[in-house]
């Protein structure tokens, strides 16, 4: 495997299993839906991150964080994200995706191999994307980033430690043979009907970093499809599979990486107010149900209540609009969420 780092986008390679296996994952500034008891629509892509590699910052960070790898991004307190997966050529991957190593599908500690009687992994291109941790059929709790070490973050609630944070991606892709075989029968049925067909693609001293790890936040309407892709399909097991990727509180990050942050996202009822779209996505395939484990994780304002802190400014409720579908092939296909508005 390679992994590239182009344009604010990690680029999976897998060249010694298919050319075609390529994956891209990119983080996406969003909204914070209000945790009020409601289910929200989905909601935009405000841009991605800006991500930069662990090497760039040379010795400037923890020693921990240049012995993981992988990259770095910053987020500001409470801020919300959601993760984008693109495969170019449909090629199918098994992506698992973690928060402090809790896998956000099922809650369980992280494991390399993949789990496929619980299924703790994403199919894409069939999910083009994650908006939050899996607490229910149809329902995941936001991403939210929260300063790890002071218990708002799943890790801290699941696991009692405050060791990782950050995202952790594992990536395997379907096995070379399987696709190529798919791809020829696929020539052959063209060549022989003559069918039409598309596919529409879902040196300043400087203060310690903030290590940032993702808490829960309110509720959005987003199924986790399950896998149709048999076990015996999926390719061996690889060494490079992994990305960590480390959260920095975006206050930080100018001194660190020479850049000024993104500003903060404007707040979900403003961005209403001013007759901006939601989102939901349409999908003809049955949806995995979600973990008991996670839903048990309280969110930043439980806890926080509990606390006796305020840490979410902007929790005001409003009426949500008709979501743009997308997804859905018909007479208009909307390929995403992210720039489409």
């Amino acid at each position: 495997m390679t992994l590239e780092l182009l344009a604010d986008h990690l680029v999976f390679r897998f060249p010694e299993v298919h050319e075609d296996a390529v994956l891209r994952v990119t983080f996406q500034r969003t909204l914070r839906v209000p945790d009020d008891g409601r289910e929200h629509w989905l909601p935009p892509g405000l841009g991605a991150f800006p991500v930069r590699d662990v090497i760039s910052f040379d010795d400037r960070l923890p020693l921990e964080w240049r012995d993981r790898g992988g990259v770095v991004l910053p987020m500001w307190q409470a801020e919300a994200c959601w993760i984008s997966f693109s495969s170019p050529n449909g090629y199918p991957l098994a992506v698992k995706i973690a928060a402090g190593k809790i896998n956000a599908v099922t809650g369980n500690p992280w494991q390399d191999a993949l789990d496929h009687e619980q299924q703790d992994f994403l199919e894409v291109p069939a999910q083009p994307w994650l908006d939050g941790f899996c607490v229910k059929k149809g329902v995941v709790r936001q991403f939210v980033a929260m300063p790890l070490g002071e218990g708002y973050t799943a890790e801290e609630q699941l696991s009692g430690t405050a060791e990782f944070g950050g995202v952790q991606i594992l990536v395997r892709p379907l096995d070379g043979v399987v696709w190529q075989k798919r791809k020829e029968a696929e020539a052959r049925e063209f060549r022989e009907t003559g069918a039409e067909w598309a596919s529409a693609m879902l040196c300043e001293e400087v203060s310690s970093p903030v290590a940032m790890g993702l808490a829960a936040g309110g509720s959005i309407r987003q199924e986790i499809v399950e896998a149709t892709e048999s076990p015996r399909h999926w390719a061996p097991p690889s060494t490079r599979e992994r990305c960590f990727v480390h959260l920095i509180n975006s206050a930080q990050w100018q001194q660190y990486a020479g850049s000024p942050p993104p500003t903060a996202p404007p707040s979900a009822a403003d961005y209403t107010r001013a007759g901006l779209p939601w989102f939901h996505h349409y999908s003809d395939r049955p949806a995995i149900d979600g973990s008991s484990k996670l839903a048990s994780i309280q969110t930043v304002l439980e806890l926080g209540a509990e606390k006796g802190e305020s840490p979410l400014d902007g929790n005001e409720s409003f009426v949500p609009p008709t979501p743009i579908v997308v997804g859905k092939v018909g007479k208009t296909t909307i390929e995403g969420k992210d720039g489409d508005w």
